[in-house]
């Protein structure tokens, strides 16, 4: 396994980003297991953190596989394969309309009160644990590219190449460490993978 757990990968992927260190990045973490390393991230860099918030959308029967992923705004990325998957319009719009509502509660958990930090004209790195689909990710660097960022970085411990080739025209630069042909599950690749809980992304925030 190439990670030993977060900890191990977020230095491993801040030493990827070492040209950037000193140009004071933004880091926006997808919880909530790309929060842990993005704090790490930011922290080697010299940079600030917040978070991107989007959530997949699950397969009929299946919440496991996304057929897609949505933003705040509302935005929707649907996969290739989505209707093959059971993701109908029907079905689509209502598993869109559940999650913007996770999304609204989980703003309210995770920043209350706090302003979001602005990412108008800063290098913005979008960091994650992993991607299996890319849905999620996609949608979290199509949020971000609304913020007007200068430049914007996809940067992610470990993928399938399929999903980074879907991943690439959404950001400026990929950086993937571990892209192995026999991809399972973004866990597979790690030693230990817990949960990451609410009120660990919420401390990890505070404590910035």
């Amino acid at each position: 396994m190439p990670f030993i757990d977060r900890a191990d990968a977020a230095r491993q992927l801040a030493k990827a980003l070492t040209k950037y260190s000193g140009k004071h990045p933004l880091i926006l973490a997808v919880p909530r297991g790309g929060v842990p390393i993005g704090a790490i991230v930011a922290d080697a860099l010299g940079g600030d953190l917040d978070i991107v918030l989007v959530r997949k959308l699950g397969a009929p029967g299946n919440p496991e596989l996304a057929v897609g992923a949505v933003d705040e705004s509302g935005w929707t990325y649907l996969t290739p394969y989505a209707k093959l998957a059971g993701g109908e319009s029907a079905y689509v719009e209502h598993e869109r309309m559940v999650q913007l509502d996770t999304l609204r509660r989980r703003r309210a958990r995770f920043t209350p009160g706090r302003q979001r930090t602005s990412a108008d004209g800063r290098l913005a790195i979008v960091v994650d644990d992993g991607i299996a689909t890319g849905a999620s990710i996609i949608a979290a660097l199509h949020s971000v590219r609304q913020l007007g960022p200068a430049r914007l970085i996809c940067a992610v411990p470990v993928a399938p190449q399929d999903a980074l080739r879907d991943i690439a025209p959404y950001a400026d630069e990929v950086i993937c460490l571990e892209t192995p042909a026999d991809f399972s599950a973004v866990g597979a690749f790690y030693r230990k993978f817990p949960q990451v809980s609410d009120d660990e992304v919420v401390a990890c925030l505070r404590s910035r």
